[in-house]
């Protein structure tokens, strides 16, 4: 073991509990998207950030563009600490602190950081503010490490930005656009036992159905845009089927999907509804191309409707998040990870692809090797992400967190 590698090691065992003292602060704080008043929790963040010696940069968003995204406040936090001179890589490590609403069933309180068995219970707990704890005390390590003779050449930049949950267009998106940030490199946030190097893309379309409202005791004399739609439904279901032979070749990853997941419309019970809308969630295997996907999707919803006399139908993009694919360079940040990641788990660390969409397509997208690595179980499952009673074993957090620390020790050699 180097001396660097000792003190990074005698660093992170110390301060063990400091860093879930840190992940349960950012717990307790809500900052649930919808309905994206995440704001607060960025000056929580910075405030803890700085209590450690940090020097945190608030980047605001216009509420223009925050407005426009469907939340009510953002501000997006950067860290940068430089080793050396000169030279070297810069690499940014980001998470999201925005998180998706509770919802019911929990046995712990949402936001109680309740740990029960060494496990830590709340929203975001695993998705993803305890990696705001894995890559702040990995940073931490690193400057200990520093500290104590070990020589480094780069750059580490934290990256925490808070709207992952709603597309990331004014966070990792916004910050590479406004030249904020330019890293070489890009750790994201994603669990300790797997390498995710790939992943699915999304496209969000919200589907208006108008038809001409009648009285109900004279159903005939209106339109049924509820008739209609339920139509429209029936055969986007059955295209939804025929998704099963198209199969991705990247493991992790299955089939496309499509979901209705969003319906409302009618005016009252005796009233022909003259209105419906709803919401489709398709998932995009690396495969394909996400633009002919949504013109043929579009063209299907359309040739649909055209069966019903009477009835319009409108098409509005939501969303469009391209797939995360490996680019030249993620080589180098799978090595690192895979080189600790098995003497410190036990186990080889794999490469796999998921079937979910992150942040880490828009650093790839503007051409920016990286990879999703960081605390957590071996599934998004496992871990109730997105569910009822989130959970963190915190032993896979102070695990993760080494990892990451000797991966960066590595590649700023």
């Amino acid at each position: 073991m180097t001396s660097a590698t000792k003190v990074i090691h005698d660093f992170l065992a110390a301060h063990r509990r400091e860093a879930e003292g840190f992940l349960a602060d950012l717990v307790r704080m809500p900052s649930d998207n919808p309905p994206g008043d995440c704001a607060p929790h960025a000056e929580r963040t910075a405030r803890l950030l700085e209590g450690m010696g940090f020097t945190v940069e608030r980047h605001a968003v216009s509420q223009e563009a925050v407005t426009a995204t469907g939340m009510a406040s953002c501000v997006n936090l950067v860290v940068r600490v430089r080793f050396g001179e000169r030279g070297g890589a810069t690499i940014a490590l980001n998470a999201h602190g925005d998180v998706v609403p509770p919802g019911r069933g929990w046995t712990a309180d949402p936001y109680g950081a309740e740990v029960r068995d060494g496990v830590m219970y709340g929203r975001g707990v695993a998705v993803s503010k305890s990696d705001f704890a894995t890559y702040t005390f990995a940073l931490r390590a690193l400057l200990a490490a520093a500290a104590k003779g070990a020589r480094f050449e780069g750059a580490v930049e934290l990256h925490f930005t808070y709207d992952e949950e709603v597309g990331g267009a004014i966070g990792p998106r916004w910050l590479l656009a406004q030249g904020i940030s330019k890293p070489d490199y890009v750790i994201s946030a994603g669990f300790a036992y797997g390498i995710t190097t790939a992943h699915n893309g999304c496209l969000h379309l919200e589907v208006e159905v108008t038809g001409k409202s009648g009285h109900a005791a004279e159903p005939e004399k209106g339109v049924d845009a509820l008739e209609a739609a339920t139509g429209v439904l029936a055969g986007l279901y059955a295209l939804r089927k025929s998704y099963a032979h198209t199969r991705s070749a990247v493991p992790g990853i299955a089939s496309p999907t499509l979901v209705v997941g969003l319906v409302r419309g009618g005016i009252n019970t005796n009233v022909v509804p003259d209105n419906v809308v709803f919401r489709i969630d398709r998932r995009i295997i690396l495969e394909e191309n996400p633009a002919e996907v949504e013109a043929a999707l579009t063209a299907n919803i359309r040739e649909l409707a055209a069966k019903w006399p009477g009835i319009r139908v409108e098409v509005r993009r939501i969303l469009l998040a391209v797939p995360f694919v490996p680019i030249a360079g993620q080589d180098r940040l799978v090595s690192a990870l895979q080189r600790h990641g098995e003497a410190i788990l036990g186990e080889p660390l794999r490469t796999h692809g998921v079937p979910i969409y992150t942040d880490a397509r828009l650093y790839t997208s503007a051409g920016v090797p990286a990879v999703l690595y960081g605390a957590g179980p071996r599934t998004l499952v496992e871990a109730n992400g997105h569910r009822a009673d989130e959970k963190l074993v915190l032993e896979d957090l102070h695990k993760a967190t080494l990892v990451v620390a000797l991966a960066l020790s590595d590649l700023l050699q």
